[in-house]
Order: structure tokens, then sequence, then C-alpha cells
């Protein structure tokens, strides 16, 4: 079974809880969300999570990433997200620290940056559609209320953007 990192709400290390626990309880964890620039830096990947997903299903996803598993770094957890939901075998970098609330999903994301052009293999149990974005299409969409995406990618990648803007 699987179990995930709990932490507190400034993103200590507590202990460790099973998936479901953590979900149903609404336990502090850590993530990392990798954000995937072109290596021209004009472009972000962008995907279409599956409708399979237990949260927010079906909506695009301007990062990938997931849980730090109870026994992984979130360094570690970007390095394993990154290969398993797009093949790509990079060390992303560490931009940023945050927490994130919506609702009962509460986590401490760690954001990191990765340039890459591919080539991408899509994890077809999490990714059901992958493709590039102009970075100034992007802002604007994460700007736009009516845009179907995930509400912590989003906030993130505004983050992001304040980061290096």
């Amino acid at each position: 079974m699987e179990r995930v990192l709990v932490v507190d709400e400034n993103g200590e290390p507590v202990g460790s809880a099973t998936r479901e626990r953590m979900r149903e309880e609404g336990l502090w964890h850590a993530c990392a969300a990798i954000v995937v620039r072109s290596l021209d830096g004009e472009r972000l990947f962008v995907h279409r999570r599956t409708d399979t997903k237990d949260v927010y299903p079906g909506l695009y996803d301007p990062t990938c990433g997931g849980v730090v598993a109870a026994d992984e770094t979130p360094d570690e957890c970007a390095v394993r997200e990154l290969a398993e939901e797009l093949g790509v075998h990079e060390n992303p970098e560490f931009c940023f620290k945050t927490p994130f609330v919506d609702g009962t999903i509460r986590y401490i994301a760690h954001v990191y940056e990765v340039r890459s052009d591919g080539p991408f293999t899509l994890q077809p149990e999490e990714v059901a559609w992958g493709g590039w974005m102009d970075l100034a299409d992007v802002r604007a969409k994460a700007d736009d209320p009516e845009w179907p995406v995930v509400p912590d990618g989003r906030a993130l990648l505004l983050g992001w953007f304040s980061c290096w803007a």
C-alpha cells in the first residue's frame, strides 16, 4: 500500500499515511510540481489529466508532478514524477515552496522548472493529452477564470510567473 509523506502546515515532516487516509482526512502532505519549459524558453508543456484521476479529473494542467512518497524527498519526487508522467529524465531546478489549500486538499508544493524539448512519453493512466503552448498564451489563460485548469496548477503557475517575470 502506497504511503505518502505527511507534513505540518509549515511543511515539516510529521509522519506518513496511506494515500487513502491522506485524502479522507485532508491531511497536510507534500507535493512536487514541475513546470516544463522548452529549451528556447518560449513554450510550456501543458497536459489534460485523464478522466479517471482521483483529484481534478479531465482538467488541463500546466505542471506535472505528484505527492511525495513517505520514503523520498521532494527533489526525488520531482525527478520520479517527471520520468513517470512525461518520460523526461532530467533534474529539475527548484524554484519555490508554497502552501495550497482547496477544501480538504492541503499540501505544501515544491515547485520546479525543467527545460526540455522532449521527446515525451505520456503516462496513459495520468495524461490524456499533452502539447506545447506559447508562454504568452499560457500566461493569458492562467488569468482567465473560464480556462478548465486544475486550481493548484493555476495558482502554482501564477507563482512561477511572478518569480521570473
